[in-house]
């Protein structure tokens, strides 16, 4: 198949450039260029914010298209000015409108679309995504939305995979702080959800799909990080109230602790119902494998984490505590 990719450089498309090679498509990466593409596909540099962005690769009749966008000016443009026999979207969990039900599916209620073509700040995401989601669903029949949840292992550059096994790896004292161990918790591998990706477009399976890994807890996170790494140090939890108290974010960011967070309205943040991706062909790894995988980009990463506690942080709070 010769399939277009409107993005690439990222975390998610490298990956999907990847697996779509090595099934033997012919892959072409329209992107800005700020990162680096897989070697296996051609790059077309554009900055789709400029309204002839995608006149270098519109005289091509696609077999199908994959869209990464988070922007509605984007995709509004990309059904303008190309065709395709199929399109991909890759969405978001994050245009759910709760995040305080478990095992929500495909039909739950969503936020109401971005009205405008360009996300104002980051608090837009959710509601750009479905903005997008809609151009793409009445555009075509032949449409692919796939909504994952949170995206780890190898290459997950903001840390939130890898600063658990991390940190026991290298831990700053007999124990590793750690936030509620019975937070929900689902994991998608980056290489399960790219070959997914792949694998909808040569199946043409048409729709709406989550996909995450399966439900677990912060326990088992905790419990994996520990025995990969063969850590001497003990899980140590800490309450929400003292955490908050001590100036810790949740989820990602400066001074955090991933994968939870302290309000009872986002519990549930990760766990979707995934019954219709896993019919449609969708496998995950065990959590343990994507853990390891994330371990390794760790142990070799050339940026600053953007989840987790520094050593320093890690030991001021203990000192607090």
């Amino acid at each position: 198949m010769n399939i277009l990719l409107l993005g690439g450089t990222g975390f998610l498309g490298r990956t999907i450039t990847r697996k779509a090679t090595e099934h033997g498509h012919v892959l072409t990466c329209l992107a800005r260029g700020n990162g680096p593409v897989d070697p296996t596909a051609s790059l077309v540099q554009a900055d789709r914010d400029h309204d002839d962005a995608l006149s270098v690769v519109a005289h091509h009749a696609w077999d199908a298209i994959i869209d990464l966008t988070s922007e509605p000016g984007h995709a509004r443009k990309a059904i303008r000015d190309l065709r395709a026999q199929a399109w991909l979207y890759v969405s978001s969990s994050s245009v759910y409108a709760r995040n305080d039900v478990p095992a929500r599916d495909e039909s739950f209620e969503t936020l109401l679309p971005l009205d405008n073509d360009h996300m104002a700040d980051m608090s837009e995401y959710g509601a750009a995504k479905v903005a997008c989601e809609e151009i793409y669903r009445g555009h075509s029949v032949a449409h692919t939305i796939i909504r994952p949840g949170l995206i780890g292992g190898h290459g997950d550059f903001t840390g939130r995979s890898g600063y658990y096994p991390w940190r026991f790896a290298h831990p700053t004292g007999d124990d590793v702080i750690v936030p509620d161990e019975t937070f929900p918790v689902a994991l998608i591998d980056v290489e399960d959800l790219g070959a997914w990706i792949i694998h909808c477009v040569e199946q043409q399976h048409y729709g709406t799909f989550n996909a995450t890994g399966q439900t677990t807890t912060l326990s088992e996170v905790f419990e994996l990080a520990r025995a990969i790494t063969d850590s001497p140090a003990q899980a140590r939890t800490v309450c929400d109230e003292k955490l908050t108290q001590a100036g810790i974010t949740p989820w990602m960011g400066p001074k955090s602790l991933p994968l939870w967070i302290n309000h009872p309205d986002w519990r549930y943040i990760a766990p979707l119902d995934t019954t219709a991706a896993r019919n449609h062909g969708l496998h995950t790894r065990p959590l343990k494998e994507t853990l390891e995988a994330a371990l390794m980009y760790e142990e070799s990463r050339a940026h600053p984490r953007l989840a987790g506690l520094t050593d320093q942080e890690e030991r001021d709070l203990r000192e607090q505590l």
